[in-house]
């Protein structure tokens, strides 16, 4: 629902051309964000911040084979609306959410 608005849309990650991107390009996406789109910046600047943005990479890829069950797992993370993602402390600082 919240991302249903943005210009340009956001691609799909299991998509033949997203996948066919080097992991070395999805790294450069995800820390320097993409200009004139929704994609911001995840840079942080600390080799924590980098270990993130690779486990970002490892998603992307994973993305294609996901199992219904992890399927529906990411499901019920998800904010239903922008009040849940306002109440969620994991969106309210930005940055990774990862655990």
């Amino acid at each position: 629902m919240i991302g249903r608005r943005i210009f340009p849309p956001s691609p799909d990650m299991r998509a033949a051309s997203t996948q066919s991107l080097t992991d070395g390009e999805l790294f450069y996406a995800i820390e320097h964000g993409i200009p004139w789109t929704a994609m911001p910046a995840w840079e942080t600047g600390t080799p924590e911040g980098e270990q993130e943005s690779w486990k970002l990479v490892r998603f992307i890829r994973h993305l294609p084979s996901l199992t219904p069950a992890e399927l529906t797992q990411m499901e019920k993370l998800n904010p239903k609306s922008p009040a849940d993602l306002a109440r969620d402390p994991r969106f309210q600082k930005g940055g990774h959410i990862h655990k």
